[in-house]
Parts: C-alpha cells; sequence; structure tokens
C-alpha cells in the first residue's frame, strides 16, 4: 500500500502528522501532487471546531495548487506532470443549480478540503472535471491565491460593482485585502476600508484603498464625508459581525447595497428596516465562494498579476508545522496568509 504524510485534524484544535494511504482514485478522478495549499479563515474556524466537527478525524485544505501524479481510466485531455489548480466545489453538474452556476446550492454539492479530503496532504483526488491547468511560468504560492481570488470575483460579481461606485470593506484581513484589490480593478471609488489592525489598515492603503478607517466610531461621519454625504454605493461585510452587518445598512446611500460575505454564526441574526429597505430601494446579497467561470478569471488576473500578492506569499511552512502554522496567523496580523508546503 502506498502512504503519504498528512495533516490530520483530530481534534478541534489538534492537528496530527500522520503516515496515510495515498488516495485511491476512481476511473473519473486526477491525483494532484500538492505543491502549496493555503490555510484560509474557513479553515481556521474548522480547525477551532466551529465547523464540520461531526467529520472530525479529516484533512482539510482546500486552497491547493500542484501538478498531476496520476490519471484515471476513463480521464482524457489531461495529462501527468503539468501544473493545476482545482475547483473545489463539486456539485451533481445537471440540476438547476449547477447549470446556473450555483454550485452551493446543489442538494448534492461537497467541498474539497472542507466536506472530503483537501490539500494538507502530499497528494489529493480531484474529480478531472474540476481541474484547471495552470501555467508553468507561475509560482505555486501564487497559483495557490486561486480559490481565495475566485471568491472575491465572485463577489463583484453579485454586486455588480463598477466604475465610479463608492465601496466600504469592512475588515481588512486577507479576504477583505482582496476584496479592495478587486473593488479597485473593477473601477470602484472612493474605496474606503475599516480595520482595527495597524499593520493591516497599512496592508489596505498599500493594496489600493483610498481611505482607511482604525476606528470604527468614526466610520459613518467619514464615509458620508467622502460620498456627498450620500453614503456608499456598495459595503462588503467581510468578517462574519452581526454588529458590523447592522452597521452596514447605517452605511449606504438610498438604492445602496450590502455584499454579505462574512460568515457569522449559525444562529446569528440582524435587525432588519424593512420600511427602509422598501421605500429607499436597498439590498443585501450573500456570496461566500467562487466557482467556475470566477476560478477562471481568477487564475487570469493572477497570472498577469493584477493583484498584490506579496503580503499573501510571504510565509511557507513544511506540512509537520502546520499546527504552529495556524498560531502564526493568530500572532501575526502583517502576515495575511500562511501557506502549507507537504514534503516531498
Amino acid at each position: 500500500m502506498e502512504t503519504m504524510q498528512a495533516a490530520v485534524l483530530v481534534a478541534p484544535g489538534r492537528f496530527e502528522i500522520r503516515e496515510v494511504p495515498i488516495p485511491v482514485i476512481g476511473p473519473d478522478d486526477v491525483l494532484v501532487r500538492v505543491d502549496r495549499c493555503g490555510i484560509c479563515g474557513t479553515d481556521v474556524h474548522i480547525f477551532h471546531g466551529h465547523y464540520v466537527a461531526d467529520r472530525l478525524p479529516f484533512i482539510p485544505g482546500h486552497e491547493f495548487t500542484g501538478t498531476i501524479a496520476r490519471l484515471g481510466d476513463h480521464v482524457t485531455g489531461l495529462q501527468t506532470g503539468p501544473r493545476v489548480v482545482a475547483d473545489i466545489n463539486i456539485g451533481c453538474g445537471h440540476c438547476y443549480f449547477c447549470r446556473r452556476n450555483e454550485i452551493l446550492n446543489c442538494k448534492e454539492m461537497r467541498q474539497i478540503g472542507i466536506h472530503r479530503d483537501g490539500g494538507f496532504a502530499q497528494y489529493v483526488s480531484v474529480p478531472a472535471r474540476q481541474i484547471i491547468p495552470a501555467p508553468e511560468t507561475t509560482s505555486p504560492e501564487i497559483l495557490a491565491l486561486t480559490e481565495p481570488v475566485a471568491c472575491v470575483v465572485r463577489a463583484a460579481r453579485k454586486a455588480q460593482a463598477g466604475f465610479g461606485q463608492s465601496v466600504v470593506v469592512l475588515g481588512a484581513g486577507p479576504v477583505g485585502n482582496l476584496h479592495i484589490q478587486m473593488m479597485r480593478l473593477v473601477g470602484a471609488a472612493p474605496i474606503i476600508a475599516v480595520e482595527l489592525s495597524p499593520e493591516r489598515a497599512k496592508l489596505a492603503a498599500e493594496a489600493g484603498a483610498d481611505v482607511v478607517i482604525t476606528n470604527p466610531e468614526d466610520m459613518t461621519e467619514i464615509v458620508k464625508a467622502h460620498t456627498d454625504n450620500r453614503g456608499a454605493d456598495i459595503v462588503i461585510e467581510s468578517i462574519g459581525s452581526p454588529a458590523l452587518y447592522a452597521r452596514a445598512f447605517d452605511l449606504i446611500r438610498p438604492g445602496g447595497h450590502i455584499a454579505a460575505f462574512g460568515i457569522t454564526g449559525s444562529d446569528d441574526t440582524v435587525p432588519l428596516r424593512i420600511l427602509d429597505m422598501i421605500l429607499k430601494e436597498n439590498s443585501i446579497k450573500g456570496s461566500v465562494a467562487g466557482m467556475g467561470e470566477d476560478m477562471h478569471d481568477a487564475l487570469t488576473l493572477l497570472t498577469h498579476n493584477r493583484f498584490r500578492t506579496e503580503p499573501f506569499t510571504q510565509s511557507v511552512v513544511p506540512l509537520d508545522q502546520i499546527q504552529a502554522a495556524f498560531d502564526t496567523l493568530k500572532d501575526r496580523p502583517d502576515i495575511l496568509k500562511v501557506q502549507i508546503a507537504p514534503a516531498s
């Protein structure tokens, strides 16, 4: 039996590096040898037992890139060796939601690294139809950002963000920073970030925020001052704080839009002023993961250097240091991303 090293989350807060069987792929799958796998905020929730705790023990990790090591018997159009990324969202492929690229709403949806073993290992099994070939000239560190960039691509689409629209991004952590960069790419202006951490506030300015607010008490006044006293066209909540979601309604203009992105607890609620929503024609729309065309567009943007990736690629650690890596994210706000490099 062939084996590999994997970081198995055996209990909330505890990884074990184990020698486990290399995944046996089906006829329509490929085996990917993992080069890099980023740690996502979702992984942090999984690590602490806030999400999918009923599936432990398992191997998390969904922001991965690697090379094709093995092909299933029925796989055509791919070959071993090339560098790839993967769309982690696996739907049935034929239902109403899958046909509309709304795979997360498919009743059979499963995500690699969340609902099945993922990329914190030397190898991961991926359905061949989820594989996206990647340029050999782009580094693994940048390719491993494809999935998180796809998330902000989709959020921008859902919000219908565009030229000259004023945008507030609540939270300038890893995803918030990418939201800022995405808004700059689509021509939004001004871009206003709200971030308490001095390190991440600085990174937000470097990412393209025109205004960075570090005191939440001042944000309504400052947002109004930079939008001719109207409020923002779009507010993106990227933290998952019910209190910030509630504040978002005070920051949008009449006819404005709230992009709900930050994941809250399953029982969290926000009071909704229904009459305001009706009379002011405000709207709110959720978005959480990139899929399908979002992944392809994210890969194109990254490989053409449209994102400032340095703050996301400066920390790469070996698989056997994954436990410490999760602590690094907590203790080092100046580092937006830690990537795992599974041992060869």
